[in-house]
Protein backbone atom coordinates (compact mmCIF):
# COMPACT_ATOMS: atom_id res chain seq x y z
CA UNK A 1 0.00 0.00 0.00
CA UNK A 2 1.51 3.24 -1.08
CA UNK A 3 0.94 6.37 1.15
CA UNK A 4 0.77 10.08 -0.45
CA UNK A 5 -0.20 13.08 0.58
CA UNK A 6 0.59 17.00 0.72
CA UNK A 7 4.24 17.33 2.65
CA UNK A 8 2.61 19.33 5.52
CA UNK A 9 6.14 19.62 7.62
CA UNK A 10 7.88 20.65 4.95
CA UNK A 11 5.43 23.65 4.15
CA UNK A 12 5.27 24.40 7.79
CA UNK A 13 8.80 24.57 8.68
CA UNK A 14 8.67 28.10 8.52
CA UNK A 15 6.56 27.78 10.64
CA UNK A 16 8.45 26.26 13.68
CA UNK A 17 11.53 28.50 13.05
CA UNK A 18 8.95 31.66 13.26
CA UNK A 19 8.32 30.18 16.54
CA UNK A 20 11.39 28.72 17.90
CA UNK A 21 11.37 31.53 20.47
CA UNK A 22 7.85 31.46 21.85
CA UNK A 23 8.49 27.04 21.80
CA UNK A 24 11.57 27.88 23.99
CA UNK A 25 10.09 29.49 26.45
CA UNK A 26 6.87 27.28 26.59
CA UNK A 27 9.54 24.03 26.86
CA UNK A 28 11.39 26.05 29.98
CA UNK A 29 8.33 26.94 31.81
CA UNK A 30 6.98 23.50 31.77
CA UNK A 31 10.28 22.04 32.17
CA UNK A 32 10.57 24.24 35.67
CA UNK A 33 8.12 23.09 37.19
CA UNK A 34 8.79 19.08 36.59
CA UNK A 35 11.69 16.62 37.13
CA UNK A 36 12.59 15.87 33.77
CA UNK A 37 13.49 12.33 32.69
CA UNK A 38 17.25 11.33 33.94
CA UNK A 39 16.98 9.35 30.30
CA UNK A 40 14.77 7.90 27.76
CA UNK A 41 13.95 7.17 23.93
CA UNK A 42 11.44 7.98 21.52
CA UNK A 43 10.07 6.05 18.35
CA UNK A 44 9.31 8.51 15.74
CA UNK A 45 6.87 8.09 12.68
CA UNK A 46 7.90 10.78 10.00
CA UNK A 47 4.88 10.82 7.27
CA UNK A 48 5.15 13.98 5.67
CA UNK A 49 1.73 14.88 6.38
CA UNK A 50 2.51 14.66 9.89
CA UNK A 51 4.84 13.28 12.68
CA UNK A 52 4.67 11.55 16.25
CA UNK A 53 6.25 9.40 18.78
CA UNK A 54 4.66 5.94 18.47
CA UNK A 55 6.56 4.55 21.67
CA UNK A 56 8.06 6.35 24.35
CA UNK A 57 10.82 4.47 26.69
CA UNK A 58 11.74 5.07 30.04
CA UNK A 59 14.78 2.68 30.54
CA UNK A 60 16.56 2.49 26.55
CA UNK A 61 18.54 -0.29 26.01
CA UNK A 62 19.98 0.95 22.40
CA UNK A 63 22.87 2.93 24.13
CA UNK A 64 25.23 0.86 21.75
CA UNK A 65 23.34 2.53 18.62
CA UNK A 66 23.89 5.98 19.92
CA UNK A 67 27.12 7.66 18.82
CA UNK A 68 27.18 11.02 19.78
CA UNK A 69 28.75 13.72 22.25
CA UNK A 70 26.51 15.79 24.59
CA UNK A 71 24.56 12.68 26.56
CA UNK A 72 26.78 12.18 29.12
CA UNK A 73 26.84 15.59 30.10
CA UNK A 74 22.96 16.47 29.96
CA UNK A 75 22.76 12.96 32.18
CA UNK A 76 25.63 14.17 34.30
CA UNK A 77 22.73 17.73 34.92
CA UNK A 78 20.01 15.00 35.86
CA UNK A 79 21.59 12.89 38.10
CA UNK A 80 22.95 15.27 40.56
CA UNK A 81 25.56 15.79 43.17
CA UNK A 82 26.81 12.11 43.16
CA UNK A 83 30.40 10.10 42.50
CA UNK A 84 29.11 6.47 42.36
CA UNK A 85 26.69 5.17 39.41
CA UNK A 86 25.38 1.63 39.77
CA UNK A 87 24.10 0.39 36.87
CA UNK A 88 21.17 -2.13 37.81
CA UNK A 89 20.47 -4.33 34.14
CA UNK A 90 18.10 -6.94 32.77
CA UNK A 91 18.87 -10.19 34.22
CA UNK A 92 19.36 -11.34 30.21
CA UNK A 93 22.95 -9.70 30.23
CA UNK A 94 24.22 -12.91 27.28
CA UNK A 95 21.98 -11.02 24.58
CA UNK A 96 25.42 -9.82 22.74
CA UNK A 97 23.41 -6.42 21.81
CA UNK A 98 22.06 -5.45 25.29
CA UNK A 99 25.59 -6.41 26.38
CA UNK A 100 27.36 -4.12 24.22
CA UNK A 101 24.29 -1.56 25.31
CA UNK A 102 25.44 -1.64 29.32
CA UNK A 103 29.35 -1.25 27.99
CA UNK A 104 28.74 1.97 25.93
CA UNK A 105 26.64 3.34 28.70
CA UNK A 106 29.22 2.78 31.31
CA UNK A 107 31.45 4.37 28.98
CA UNK A 108 29.07 7.62 28.96
CA UNK A 109 29.21 7.84 32.49
CA UNK A 110 32.83 7.11 33.24
CA UNK A 111 33.59 10.02 30.97
CA UNK A 112 31.72 12.21 33.05
CA UNK A 113 34.28 10.99 35.69
CA UNK A 114 31.83 8.72 37.79
CA UNK A 115 32.60 5.59 39.17
CA UNK A 116 30.66 3.01 37.68
CA UNK A 117 29.26 -0.51 38.35
CA UNK A 118 27.28 -2.28 36.69
CA UNK A 119 25.14 -5.76 37.66
CA UNK A 120 22.09 -7.22 39.73
CA UNK A 121 24.21 -7.19 42.87
CA UNK A 122 24.32 -3.57 43.77
CA UNK A 123 27.18 -2.21 44.97
CA UNK A 124 26.66 -1.05 48.38
CA UNK A 125 28.99 1.63 48.02
CA UNK A 126 26.88 3.16 45.09
CA UNK A 127 25.18 6.33 45.51
CA UNK A 128 22.65 6.02 42.99
CA UNK A 129 21.20 3.46 40.72
CA UNK A 130 20.45 3.83 37.35
CA UNK A 131 17.97 1.64 36.23
CA UNK A 132 18.40 0.08 32.82
CA UNK A 133 15.31 -2.80 33.81
CA UNK A 134 12.12 -2.26 32.64
CA UNK A 135 10.64 -3.88 36.05
CA UNK A 136 8.53 -6.23 34.10
CA UNK A 137 8.69 -9.01 37.05
CA UNK A 138 8.08 -5.97 39.65
CA UNK A 139 9.89 -3.36 41.95
CA UNK A 140 13.44 -3.67 43.46
CA UNK A 141 13.07 -4.55 47.02
CA UNK A 142 14.60 -3.64 50.56
CA UNK A 143 16.45 -0.50 48.65
CA UNK A 144 17.72 2.63 50.37
CA UNK A 145 19.71 4.39 48.11
CA UNK A 146 18.00 6.78 45.51
CA UNK A 147 16.90 5.66 42.09
CA UNK A 148 16.47 6.64 38.78
CA UNK A 149 14.42 6.80 37.01
CA UNK A 150 11.54 6.34 39.97
CA UNK A 151 10.73 2.24 40.12
CA UNK A 152 6.72 3.61 39.14
CA UNK A 153 7.66 3.82 36.00
CA UNK A 154 8.39 -0.20 35.04
CA UNK A 155 5.81 -1.91 33.48
CA UNK A 156 4.75 -3.72 36.34
CA UNK A 157 2.90 -0.60 36.57
CA UNK A 158 3.14 1.78 33.98
CA UNK A 159 0.88 1.42 30.73
CA UNK A 160 1.73 3.22 27.27
CA UNK A 161 -1.79 4.46 27.33
CA UNK A 162 -0.78 6.82 30.28
CA UNK A 163 1.93 8.35 28.67
CA UNK A 164 -0.22 9.04 25.31
CA UNK A 165 -2.79 10.81 28.33
CA UNK A 166 -0.07 12.90 29.92
CA UNK A 167 1.22 13.94 26.28
CA UNK A 168 -2.24 15.10 24.64
CA UNK A 169 -2.35 18.02 26.41
CA UNK A 170 0.52 19.13 25.82
CA UNK A 171 0.69 18.37 22.08
CA UNK A 172 -2.36 20.68 21.56
CA UNK A 173 -0.78 23.50 24.10
CA UNK A 174 2.32 23.34 21.09
CA UNK A 175 -0.52 22.84 18.55
CA UNK A 176 -2.26 25.78 19.43
CA UNK A 177 1.01 27.85 19.79
CA UNK A 178 1.73 26.31 15.97
CA UNK A 179 -1.38 27.24 14.55
CA UNK A 180 -1.86 23.41 13.71
CA UNK A 181 -3.74 20.46 14.26
CA UNK A 182 -2.89 18.87 16.87
CA UNK A 183 -3.51 15.37 14.99
CA UNK A 184 -0.34 16.40 12.63
CA UNK A 185 1.95 15.65 16.21
CA UNK A 186 0.21 12.58 17.49
CA UNK A 187 -1.56 9.83 17.32
CA UNK A 188 -5.42 8.60 17.79
CA UNK A 189 -5.75 5.80 19.77
CA UNK A 190 -7.57 4.17 22.75
CA UNK A 191 -7.31 1.15 25.27
CA UNK A 192 -9.21 -2.23 25.72
CA UNK A 193 -9.39 -3.41 28.61
CA UNK A 194 -9.55 -6.46 30.92
CA UNK A 195 -8.69 -9.32 28.56
CA UNK A 196 -11.42 -8.14 26.38
CA UNK A 197 -9.55 -10.02 23.30
CA UNK A 198 -10.39 -13.33 24.90
CA UNK A 199 -14.03 -13.14 25.14
CA UNK A 200 -16.44 -13.43 21.73
CA UNK A 201 -18.69 -10.59 23.08
CA UNK A 202 -16.53 -8.37 23.78
CA UNK A 203 -14.43 -8.71 20.88
CA UNK A 204 -17.49 -8.10 18.92
CA UNK A 205 -18.04 -4.79 20.88
CA UNK A 206 -13.99 -3.63 20.24
CA UNK A 207 -14.42 -4.53 16.54
CA UNK A 208 -17.05 -1.82 16.49
CA UNK A 209 -14.88 0.54 18.48
CA UNK A 210 -11.50 -0.34 15.86
CA UNK A 211 -14.37 0.48 12.85
CA UNK A 212 -15.26 4.09 14.85
CA UNK A 213 -11.58 4.93 14.96
CA UNK A 214 -11.18 3.91 11.41
CA UNK A 215 -13.88 6.28 9.96
CA UNK A 216 -12.37 8.73 12.02
CA UNK A 217 -8.83 8.55 10.65
CA UNK A 218 -10.19 8.30 7.31
CA UNK A 219 -12.17 11.69 7.29
CA UNK A 220 -8.56 12.90 8.60
CA UNK A 221 -6.85 11.90 5.15
CA UNK A 222 -9.91 12.91 3.43
CA UNK A 223 -9.34 15.90 5.19
CA UNK A 224 -5.64 16.65 3.93
CA UNK A 225 -5.67 14.55 0.52
CA UNK A 226 -4.07 11.52 1.35
CA UNK A 227 -4.20 8.45 -0.71
CA UNK A 228 -3.97 5.10 1.47
CA UNK A 229 -5.90 3.24 3.81
CA UNK A 230 -5.70 3.82 7.76
CA UNK A 231 -4.67 1.29 10.09
CA UNK A 232 -4.40 0.19 13.75
CA UNK A 233 -1.53 -1.13 15.56
CA UNK A 234 -2.63 -3.66 18.60
CA UNK A 235 0.02 -3.37 21.14
CA UNK A 236 -0.01 -4.75 24.58
CA UNK A 237 -0.28 -1.51 27.08
CA UNK A 238 2.32 -2.70 29.43
CA UNK A 239 5.23 -3.21 27.43
CA UNK A 240 6.21 -5.33 24.64
CA UNK A 241 9.66 -5.08 23.79
CA UNK A 242 8.25 -5.10 19.88
CA UNK A 243 6.67 -8.53 20.56
CA UNK A 244 2.91 -9.07 19.95
CA UNK A 245 2.50 -5.99 17.61
CA UNK A 246 -1.20 -6.50 15.09
CA UNK A 247 -1.59 -4.27 12.39
CA UNK A 248 -5.25 -4.27 11.23
CA UNK A 249 -7.83 -2.31 9.02
CA UNK A 250 -10.71 -3.05 10.05
CA UNK A 251 -12.51 -4.45 12.63
CA UNK A 252 -13.61 -7.69 11.16
CA UNK A 253 -9.97 -8.38 11.61
CA UNK A 254 -10.38 -8.98 15.51
CA UNK A 255 -12.74 -11.39 14.89
CA UNK A 256 -11.21 -13.32 12.80
CA UNK A 257 -7.94 -14.03 14.23
CA UNK A 258 -6.55 -17.29 14.43
CA UNK A 259 -5.47 -18.89 17.11
CA UNK A 260 -1.54 -18.89 16.45
CA UNK A 261 -2.03 -14.72 16.34
CA UNK A 262 -4.01 -14.49 19.31
CA UNK A 263 -1.14 -16.24 21.34
CA UNK A 264 1.60 -14.26 19.48
CA UNK A 265 -0.88 -10.84 20.55
CA UNK A 266 -1.01 -12.09 24.18
CA UNK A 267 2.55 -13.31 25.15
CA UNK A 268 4.46 -10.45 26.94
CA UNK A 269 7.75 -10.54 28.00
CA UNK A 270 8.68 -13.02 30.76
CA UNK A 271 5.90 -15.04 29.87
CA UNK A 272 3.10 -12.79 31.17
CA UNK A 273 -0.06 -12.84 29.17
CA UNK A 274 -0.66 -9.35 27.82
CA UNK A 275 -4.13 -8.03 29.24
CA UNK A 276 -5.07 -4.64 28.11
CA UNK A 277 -4.51 -3.38 24.56
CA UNK A 278 -3.63 -0.09 23.00
CA UNK A 279 -5.52 0.82 19.74
CA UNK A 280 -3.14 2.96 18.10
CA UNK A 281 -3.54 4.97 15.08
CA UNK A 282 -0.74 3.44 12.84
CA UNK A 283 1.64 6.42 10.68
CA UNK A 284 3.31 5.70 7.33
CA UNK A 285 6.77 6.63 6.95
CA UNK A 286 7.53 8.64 4.64
CA UNK A 287 11.52 8.58 5.04
CA UNK A 288 13.99 5.98 3.34
CA UNK A 289 17.88 5.61 2.43
CA UNK A 290 19.97 3.00 0.42
CA UNK A 291 16.69 1.68 -0.32
CA UNK A 292 15.01 1.18 3.12
CA UNK A 293 12.27 2.54 5.12
CA UNK A 294 13.35 4.60 7.97
CA UNK A 295 12.37 5.15 11.34
CA UNK A 296 14.07 8.17 13.41
CA UNK A 297 15.15 6.83 17.70
CA UNK A 298 15.99 9.42 19.69
CA UNK A 299 17.81 9.16 22.56
CA UNK A 300 17.23 11.91 25.25
CA UNK A 301 19.01 12.70 28.91
CA UNK A 302 17.21 15.55 31.43
CA UNK A 303 14.34 16.17 29.15
CA UNK A 304 16.71 16.97 25.75
CA UNK A 305 16.98 14.99 22.73
CA UNK A 306 20.38 14.24 22.54
CA UNK A 307 21.33 11.63 20.24
CA UNK A 308 19.62 9.58 17.16
CA UNK A 309 19.93 7.17 15.04
CA UNK A 310 17.38 5.41 12.76
CA UNK A 311 16.07 1.98 12.20
CA UNK A 312 16.12 1.00 8.46
CA UNK A 313 14.75 -2.13 7.18
CA UNK A 314 14.46 -3.15 3.70
CA UNK A 315 11.91 -5.61 3.97
CA UNK A 316 9.10 -3.91 5.69
CA UNK A 317 6.36 -1.35 4.07
CA UNK A 318 5.83 1.94 4.67
CA UNK A 319 2.93 1.46 7.48
CA UNK A 320 4.59 -1.69 9.00
CA UNK A 321 6.35 -2.00 12.50
CA UNK A 322 10.33 -2.19 11.16
CA UNK A 323 11.32 -3.82 15.09
CA UNK A 324 12.34 -7.17 13.38
CA UNK A 325 15.63 -9.21 13.00
CA UNK A 326 15.95 -7.50 9.73
CA UNK A 327 16.46 -4.21 11.09
CA UNK A 328 19.35 -2.34 10.62
CA UNK A 329 20.71 0.71 12.69
CA UNK A 330 22.15 3.64 10.75
CA UNK A 331 23.66 6.82 11.75
CA UNK A 332 22.76 10.23 10.72
CA UNK A 333 25.78 10.87 8.68
CA UNK A 334 25.03 8.08 6.92
CA UNK A 335 21.95 9.43 5.37
CA UNK A 336 22.98 12.14 2.66
CA UNK A 337 19.57 13.73 3.03
CA UNK A 338 19.51 17.03 4.35
CA UNK A 339 15.95 17.70 4.56
CA UNK A 340 15.94 14.83 6.77
CA UNK A 341 18.41 16.61 8.76
CA UNK A 342 16.15 19.94 8.92
CA UNK A 343 13.35 17.49 9.78
CA UNK A 344 14.68 15.87 12.50
CA UNK A 345 16.39 19.16 14.42
CA UNK A 346 12.75 20.67 14.16
CA UNK A 347 9.79 18.30 14.19
CA UNK A 348 11.50 15.22 15.64
CA UNK A 349 13.28 16.95 17.73
CA UNK A 350 10.09 19.06 18.74
CA UNK A 351 7.53 15.45 19.42
CA UNK A 352 10.76 13.44 21.35
CA UNK A 353 11.37 16.53 24.05
CA UNK A 354 7.32 16.91 24.19
CA UNK A 355 7.25 13.28 25.01
CA UNK A 356 9.79 13.77 27.71
CA UNK A 357 7.67 16.58 29.40
CA UNK A 358 4.66 13.83 28.97
CA UNK A 359 7.29 10.82 30.81
CA UNK A 360 7.89 13.98 33.43
CA UNK A 361 4.40 14.03 34.16
CA UNK A 362 3.73 10.55 34.00
CA UNK A 363 6.17 10.03 36.95
CA UNK A 364 4.75 13.21 38.89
Amino acid sequence: MDYSGPDLLSELESTIVEKQAELVAWFAEKRASLTMPVYGSVDIRDANFKVAVVDANQYPAGFNNVDCEGIGSRMKTALGDVDHVHIYPEAHTRNEAYQANLERLNSILTKEGYTVTVGIDIDPAASIILLNNDLTDGPLKGITIPVVPPMKMGWYRRRKSQHFRAVQPLIDEVAAILDIDPWLLGTHWFVSEDKCLDKDTCRILLAAEVDECLKYLQSKYDQYGIQGTPALFVKNDAGTYGMGILEITSGAQLLELSNRKMRKLTYGKGGVEAEDFLLQEGVPTALSSQGMILEPVGYCADGRACCWFYRANAKKGEMTNLNSPSSVFLQPEEIEDDAIASRRDHWHMLVAEIAMLGMALEAQ
